[in-house]
Order: structure tokens, then sequence, then C-alpha cells
């Protein structure tokens, strides 16, 4: 048995009720290949027996009175809304009491009037993926005929609006919306959307046996970019840009999270995401058979940590494999992160993009470290500003009355 190492942080575990499987077909999703991992099982999909046990197992693992249930997918409205009722009637059998939260992420368009009554009455926070205006969206999102989504989306969004259900965005930068960075961020804010997540594109693709499939850290450094990567350049300029309007206009009122985790970087408080954090591996994924991943990027048999059915959620969570994988994040920096006046901004991000070498050779830097380094950079004197006025109790979004003598000082 492995051995469990205290309770010192938290656990979460992404449950993927259908698996891979989505009614749309996007064209960089890294979800959709997973399905070859399960060719031999008919029926994937969760059973309301797994769901029991991992409710129960999920709960009883937690060492804070708050808990939060995340869904994802694949298309998580696949599965009909009885058996999201079931799984609220389980959250509150096994509960005691305790604060139990819900969030989804969905891609919008199966939403109807049913599905945001019980998101209302149920308070679940719904994530949207949308890649913002049509042409950006429309370009890579589409059905698996190749049909365009974006207008189904939006009435999803809508709907959402009218049964106020709180809702977030979460969009994908591609090579073609990292050059229109204003209009991407506008649509958002145009659209009443508060919260706003968004994630580069890095893919790697390999050949194996099979066919060809997204390269994991075991694959080779060579392994070519997909075509929709953002370079680090575009990446840089899509930060800095949307930053600078952010800066002056939002900052309180519309939460972007990658802005939200370097201020916590700044000040030093973990940020609210693994990515940008010193260690991984406190959000692990289980599949609809039982499966548990270290994380939803890196489900591959080698970041197998067991089964439900073989192993406690508390075991493979806090077990000496995920351990590793969490520890290893930090220890496999090479030499030019670790010399790096930024590392603490971004801890070398997210393990999956570190496939380049350093000025020293070594492997293990991250791809787009050229766009973080423009963007830290451009942002520091704001985050600066920013950390005082937290440390001191005051609100950061003060920084905004204070912009035009910050970009004096800098010159």
């Amino acid at each position: 048995m492995a051995t469990i190492s205290p309770f010192a942080r938290p656990l979460y575990v992404m449950l993927k009720p259908v698996g891979a499987a989505c009614n749309l077909r996007c064209e960089y999703c890294y979800y959709l290949e997973k399905s070859n991992l399960y060719k031999d099982t008919q029926k994937r999909v969760l059973t309301e027996e797994m769901l029991e046990q991992f409710t129960r197992e999920y709960i009883e693992a937690q060492t804070s009175p708050d808990i939060l249930f995340t869904w994802h997918g694949g298309e998580p409205l696949i599965r009909p809304l009885s058996f999201y009722r079931k799984a609220v009637e389980l959250q509150r059998k096994y509960g005691a009491g305790r604060r139990i939260s819900n969030s989804i992420q969905t891609n919008g368009t199966l939403l109807n009037d049913e599905w945001c009554r019980f998101l209302r009455e149920n308070n679940w926070l719904v994530g949207i993926s949308i890649d913002g205006p049509r042409e950006f969206h429309d370009e890579f999102r589409r059905t698996a005929s190749g049909g365009q989504t974006w207008q189904k989306v939006m009435h999803g969004i809508r709907l959402l609006k009218r049964h106020g259900v709180e809702w977030n965005a979460m969009a994908v930068v591609n090579d073609f919306n990292a050059d229109y960075p204003l209009d991407f961020y506008h649509f958002f804010k145009e659209n009443g959307c508060q919260y706003l997540q968004f994630t580069p594109i890095v893919e790697r693709t390999v050949n194996h046996a099979d066919g060809r499939h997204l390269a994991t850290l075991t694959d080779a450094a060579d392994a070519p970019l997909s075509d929709m990567s953002v370079t680090p350049e575009q990446w840089g300029r899509f930060l800095c840009t949307i930053f600078d309007e952010w800066v002056r206009h939002d900052v309180g009122k519309i939460y972007v999270e990658l802005f939200d985790c370097m201020l916590a970087n700044w000040v030093g408080v973990t940020p609210g995401i693994c990515m940008y954090a010193k260690e991984c591996g406190h959000a692990g994924v289980m599949e609809f058979n039982g499966d548990v991943y270290s994380c939803d990027h890196f489900v591959f048999p080698e970041y197998r940590l067991g089964n439900i059915r073989e192993k406690t959620i508390t075991e493979m969570l806090y077990g000496e494999q995920q351990q590793h994988f969490s520890e290893l994040k930090h220890k496999s920096l090479p030499q030019e992160c670790k010399e790096c006046r930024w590392e603490f901004a971004c801890h070398g991000e997210c393990p999956k993009n570190r496939f380049v070498n350093d000025c020293y050779g070594n492997p293990g830097k991250n791809y787009l470290c050229r766009g973080y380094r423009q963007f830290f950079e451009h942002v520091a004197p704001y985050m600066e500003f920013m950390k005082n006025e937290y440390l001191n109790q005051r609100p950061p979004a003060n920084v905004m009355d204070r912009v035009e003598e910050i970009e004096r000082q800098r010159g």
C-alpha cells in the first residue's frame, strides 16, 4: 500500500461522467483521443453505483468543510439530467452538513430551460467553452459534420442569463484569435462575462503504432507542434495587450484568472490553479470507469494512479506516485529557470509545455517562456503597486487611478 502523506493540501478530482464522449469535434481538443484508452469498453458512462462510491469517498477524503465537485468531459451534458439529480441526492446523503458546491464545464449547445432550472435551483456554477466572437469560435469549434456552433453556444448563454445561473467563460487561445486580443477581450466584456479563463493551445503530436496521438513528457522533445498552437511571441503580445485594457478599466470588475494568479504569486500566496503554482498534483481526474489519473492533461497510461474499485481516492491522490508527480514540477526545472528573476511568477508553468532546452542545453524549459518573460517585464510595476495595496488592506483596483503615474515612473 502507498505511503499516505499528511493532509496538508486540498484534494480535488475532476469527474468525467461520459469520458471523452462529445457532441462536437473541436479541431484542437486534447481529450477526444482519450477514447482510444477504452476501445474495448462498451458502455462508456459512469454508473450510479460508481457515482455513489465516488461521492462517499470524495467527501470522506476532504479536510475542509467546503467541498467542490467538478464535472467535465468530453461533454458532461450528454448524461441525462436524472443522473445529476441523483448526484445531488447522494451529496446530501453523505455530506453530513458540509458545504457542497458543484461546477460543470460544457460547450453549452445542449442547454435548455429544464437544465437551467436545475442549475439555478442547485446553485451550480457553469463554465462555458467559447473562444470569442463568431469568426474566432467557429474556426475550430465545429460539429462532427463540420457545422458551426457559435449560435448554439450563444443561445445557451442567453438561457443561463435568463434563469439567473452563474457562469464563466473558458476560452482557448490559438494561432488565429491570438492575433486579435482586444476583439477577443471586448467580446466577453460586452456579453457580461465577469470571470474569464483562457489558456494557450500548445499541443505536440507523435506517431504511435496505433496512429497519431498527442505527445506526453515521455515522448521526444522534437515532436512537431500542431498548426493551431500559439507562438511564444503571439502569447506575449496577447497577454500584454489584454492586461493594458484590464488594468485601466476592469480591475475588480472582470476577473481574469491568469492575472489573478500572477497577483497571487507576486503577493506570495498559492494561486488558484496548478498551472502557475510551485507544485501541482492536487487535482486529479477520474474517468467513467473509475480510472484515476494525475491530471486532466496527463490522461496517459504512464500517469494512471489506479482505479477506485481497487484503491481509495485518498490512497491515489495522496500516494507516493502522485506526490512524486507533484514535486517533479519544481524539481525538474532546468538551470535557466532556477536563475530566472521571474521563476516565482510562473514556476515553469504547466509541465506539459516544458519540452524545449534552456540556454545551457538542459531539457525542461517551457515552450512559451519568451512570451511569459515579455508579459512579466511589462506588468511588474502594476503588480508591485497592487501587491502593496493588498498588503496594506486596500483594494488592488486602486491601480486604475494610478496607471499614468506608474507609466511615467517606468519611463
